[in-house]
């Protein structure tokens, strides 16, 4: 049973009503994930969904795409600070949860956005529901990854960097500050980020926690600000280089992923007769058809 089932059963959220039944895949993404925190009492839960076909196809409803009233298509559920107090053995557990339509998630994914990314390499241990279809993808996940990663994982890097500078902290962030002399926890995810990056223009894969010890080192603020921004612009430098070495693809190999999705909603829905029309056989028949019409052109 999915967390988002268990949640709706107990009354506790109330998401689309055919959502917590389809989920297929939930997993704990955050410090847990990345191997620098054991506290599981909060925690973030990423996954993704199989809405009804309709939503995916919506000419089977009659819809045409950009003629007249358009339905809002689900892209992603959101819930924050659900809290559980039964849930470790009593302790309490509070839940930060998304989840996608499995179009949206497969899409950010191509882009290799780097949330979704990771919640696809999280450790076995951290995936709270897995279907058939969940696994499926899990098994692919390294048809995601292409060299486009590096400039998507950079930008977000910049992002947390600009934060660390700009962003006036408050509660728990306040205090990091005032502990280390700058925010810790935003260092420390520039610096996961682009060890993730690296891994993925090199391998081809990730290990989220191989390169956890220095990230426990920035939370404890056994790193400086200075130390984090000259380590950034030496990685930086060697990560164009190695960009520009990777044998990894250039661009999303997007006729791979789009197979892999249509093999998700035909695992899940049955037959998509109906539903998609395969190009490859619609020129092959359009092509005969055009050579009949050649070979008996003098009689018509």
């Amino acid at each position: 049973m999915s967390t988002l089932q268990r949640l709706t059963d107990r009354g506790m959220i109330r998401p689309p009503r055919w959502l917590p039944g389809n989920v297929q895949y939930e997993t704990i993404m955050g410090s847990v994930a990345y191997g620098v925190s054991s506290d599981t009492s909060d925690v973030d839960v990423y996954g993704w969904a199989i809405p009804m076909k309709e939503e995916i196809f919506p000419h089977l409803r009659g819809e045409i795409i950009g003629f007249g009233r358009q339905a809002k298509r689900f892209e992603q559920y959101q819930e924050h600070h659900v809290e559980d107090r039964d849930a470790l053995a009593g302790h309490g557990r509070t839940y930060d949860l998304t989840i996608f339509g499995i179009v949206k998630f497969f899409a950010l994914a191509m882009e290799n956005n780097p949330n979704i990314i990771d919640s696809l390499f999280t450790p076995t241990t951290c995936v709270l529901h897995c279907t058939r279809v969940g696994n499926l993808v899990r098994e692919n996940r390294r048809l995601f990854l292409h060299k486009g990663a590096w400039p998507k994982f950079k930008g977000y890097a910049y992002s947390q960097l600009h934060k660390l500078a700009i962003k006036q902290p408050q509660g728990r962030r306040a205090e990091l500050v005032a502990e280390h002399g700058y925010d810790t926890k935003f260092a420390y995810h520039v610096v996961r980020l682009i060890g993730e990056v690296e891994q993925i223009l090199m391998e081809g894969d990730i290990d989220l926690q191989r390169n956890n010890e220095p990230l426990k080192a920035i939370r404890r603020g056994e790193w400086t600000e200075d130390r984090l921004r000259s380590w950034f612009a030496d990685k930086e430098m060697h990560l164009e280089r190695l960009y520009a070495e990777s044998v990894l693809r250039p661009i999303p190999d997007e006729d791979a992923i789009k197979t892999l999705l249509l093999q998700c909603l035909e695992e899940h829905y049955g037959s998509l007769e109906g539903c998609v029309v395969n190009p490859d056989r619609a020129v092959v028949a359009l092509r005969n058809v055009q050579a009949e019409l050649d070979r008996v052109k003098d009689l018509l």
